[in-house]
């Protein structure tokens, strides 16, 4: 515990004047960051491919699902850990019982072959790790970084997402290819290994004294309270979480079942479903390369909104879609505009929130985004076997559609700016 509290307490001087993109500290941080989304790519194939080679599909299932119970049971505690014990703390805490969890499963397997509950129980350590990291990962970039950079390092954080998604799944069958599921877990620790020193290395920035950490003599359960009053009473944060909800809902359900769905109804096999997540996934990289670039977009509430709007529409065309590359060339759409939301979203909430409340903040859109919008896949699931595509995806457009709505409907988000 010494060591983490020697290396918390490392502190840098604000350093004006020098992008986020040119700052070795913050690539320091990016690349750790990138490490550890590949590896966490590497192991979820790995944990599917286990679980399918050692028991049914619908165990299999279950052992892939097992993972989210307490991650989202458990993000709003996880957001009072990084704000009381600081984040950088947490995440480095988080990276090493996740790289050491996976090792050890990567070693049993190769010397054994336990079944699904080893699995399981990986999932589940899994999980819980992530419920404190998440949070933590996002309240770091504003200790590592002034303000008015804070939406470019939203931008080179998006970037690195695509990154991941693109080489992690790769990697992970080229492990499993090699060496079965025991290689593809010891890729993926590796990986994660890899963050640690670049953890390490990154200085943390003071905050001001209006920005305080928690203050000790408060209960943990007091912190979760307060964090929500936080969010609930803050003009930009409050309606901001339910732009996102809207538009998570709305988007989760047909840009993952229902896609699969609709390219089996329309024959494009999964080819063309490949080909439309390329177009989704490089629309949604360049949104976050025009954050990176340019730092700052004026009138950042608004552009959220007008981005969700369309994007939205976007999303109900894609089930009229009259051929292959019409539905690609609407994904990239579909890509760039909730991408270019997604970031301006994120921007707002790093830079709208006290650094003291980050933690909590990012659990709160974290329970948004991975406790609630998952919900709607089975209900897309079963809505299109009951009406179709067409309809489905035109209500998933409309609740999508709503959250631009929120957002220019409530002043604080409509008249938010990035800091200059």
């Amino acid at each position: 515990m010494s060591d983490l509290t020697d290396i918390s307490d490392r502190r840098i001087e604000s350093t004006p004047g020098r992008p986020a993109h040119r700052d070795p500290n913050v690539l320091r941080w990016v690349g750790a960051y990138t490490a550890s989304m590949v590896g966490d790519m590497v192991f979820f194939l790995a944990l599917s491919w286990a679980a399918v080679q050692n028991g049914t599909p619908a165990q299999a299932g279950l052992v892939t699902a097992v993972s989210a119970v307490p991650r989202a049971l458990l993000m709003l505690g996880g957001g009072v850990v990084a704000d009381r014990l600081g984040p950088r703390r947490v995440v480095i805490g988080s990276d090493a019982v996740r790289c050491g969890a996976v090792l050890a499963v990567a070693a049993v397997l190769f010397a054994a072959d336990p079944g699904l509950w080893l699995l399981a129980l990986l999932a589940l350590v899994f999980g819980t790790v992530d419920a404190v990291f998440l949070p933590a990962v996002g309240a770091l970039p504003a200790r590592i970084t002034s303000k008015d950079q804070l939406a470019r390092v939203q931008g080179l954080r998006g970037l690195a997402v695509r990154f991941a998604a693109v080489v992690g799944a790769p990697l992970g069958g080229l492990g499993v290819a090699l060496g079965g599921a025991a290689a593809a877990f010891a890729f993926a620790g590796l990986l994660i290994a890899v963050s640690l020193p670049l953890l390490v290395s990154v200085r943390m920035r003071d905050l001001p004294a209006d920005d305080a950490p928690t203050a000790r003599g408060t209960t943990a359960w007091r912190d979760l309270v307060g964090g929500l009053r936080y969010v609930r009473r803050h003009r930009v944060l409050g309606p901001l979480m339910v732009t996102i909800a809207l538009g998570d809902l709305g988007f989760v359900g047909p840009l993952n079942v229902g896609l699969t769905l609709l390219a089996d109804e329309r024959g494009w096999g999964a080819s063309g479903m490949g080909w439309v997540l390329a177009g989704f996934g490089t629309g949604a990289g360049a949104a976050a390369l025009l954050l990176t670039v340019r730092g700052r977009l004026p009138r950042a509430g608004c552009v959220a909104a007008g981005a969700i709007i369309p994007g939205a529409a976007a999303i109900a065309a894609l089930a009229h879609a009259p051929g292959l590359p019409a539905a690609v060339g609407t994904a990239l759409l579909i890509g760039l505009l909730t991408g270019l939301s997604g970031a301006m979203c994120g921007a707002l909430l790093q830079t709208q929130s006290d650094p003291a409340y980050l933690g909590r903040v990012t659990a709160v859109g974290g329970i948004v985004s991975l406790g609630i919008a998952p919900l709607s896949m089975p209900l897309s699931a079963a809505a299109i076997g009951a009406w179709g595509t067409g309809p489905v995806f035109a209500v998933s457009a409309v609740v999508c559609g709503l959250g631009g709505v929120v957002a220019l409907c409530a002043p604080g988000v409509r008249r938010a700016e990035l800091p200059k």
